[in-house]
């Protein structure tokens, strides 16, 4: 692990900016960066337009360390390049943000309120070459609908149990199980939550630290037990299908808690805009998730 990349993820002001859509949700991403279904053809065609998004972003002044502590990748960009270099090495050396892959296969249908993620046979192989192209750490994403408590307790012990196999492959995982913003039983699941992620938190290794993705919760400063644990780098928000406005307020009231924004970071942005408009609207993008990160 790069003690420097540590340093920087647990203790710098700043937030991890999610860049990670998966072919699933390309499309749509595509659509509000104004870029339509007819203008590709193919799977191959639409992930070289994303990457196209994707690296805009990267390579854009307004995106740097100085305000964004790590870039969230899907694996495709993270085996494709930016200006030349590996997507992780450029974003290390170029811009001082550091890399994150995402490290799910998608989720599996809906069951005791929750979606677990689908199996991934082949995750080591994947782990393998993302500390060989100097990745940091991984994330992966599950999703709770309904305040069940076997499926929340199906959830956390799937993402934890993950994260250790993450973990031996001296990556650090960041678990996501996200609370659907929709659910009319969203502040009791996130009560049952956290007590099962305190659970979680509490049956590792000294030495075995991990950082959370948690929805932006109910009530204002929820997390807080679990951003003091001993074995947390670090907790991150999504913002989960709120405006960038709603989210970035509903952030300022969680102390401790910074963004990794992915819909609300990109929103606003088109492949129309000149370099400059672009460039002057992610900064003020990004100066606004900034800002709601510090609080």
């Amino acid at each position: 692990m790069n003690q420097a990349q540590l340093d920087k993820v647990r203790t710098a002001d700043g937030f991890i900016a999610a860049l990670d859509q998966s072919g699933g949700s390309t499309p749509k991403a595509l659509r509000l960066y104004g870029v339509q279904e007819s203008e590709y053809s193919g799977d191959a065609e639409m992930f070289d337009k994303i990457h196209e998004m994707r690296s805009r972003i990267m390579t854009s002044k307004s995106f740097g360390g100085d305000r964004i502590l790590g870039a969230i990748l899907f694996e495709m960009t993270m085996d494709r390049e930016v200006e030349g270099k590996p997507t992780a090495q450029y974003l290390w050396e170029e811009k001082n943000v550091v890399p994150i892959v995402k490290t799910d296969k998608g989720l599996a249908d809906e069951k005791d309120g929750v979606q677990l993620m689908k199996p991934y046979p082949d995750l080591d192989v994947l782990l393998d070459r993302a500390v060989e192209k100097g990745v940091f750490g991984t994330k992966m994403r599950s999703v709770v609908k309904l305040a069940n408590e076997a499926g929340i307790k199906a959830i956390v012990d799937q993402q934890f149990e993950v994260g250790k196999q993450i973990l031996a492959k001296g990556l650090v995982p960041i678990l996501e199980p996200e609370v659907d913003i929709k659910s009319p039983e969203k502040a009791e699941a996130e009560e049952i939550l956290k007590r099962q992620l305190m659970a979680g938190l509490n049956s590792l290794a000294t030495d075995q630290q991990v950082m959370f993705k948690l929805t932006l919760p109910d009530q204002p400063g929820f997390y807080k037990e679990c951003i003091d644990h001993s074995n947390m780098i670090r907790v991150v928000a999504l913002s989960g299908g709120y405006s960038r406005e709603d989210a970035n307020a509903k952030l300022a009231q969680n102390h401790g808690m910074v963004a990794s924004f992915s819909r609300a970071l990109t929103e606003g942005l088109t492949a129309q805009q000149s370099q400059a408009d672009f460039d002057k609207l992610l900064d003020q993008s990004i100066q606004s998730i900034f800002d709601a990160s510090r609080t």
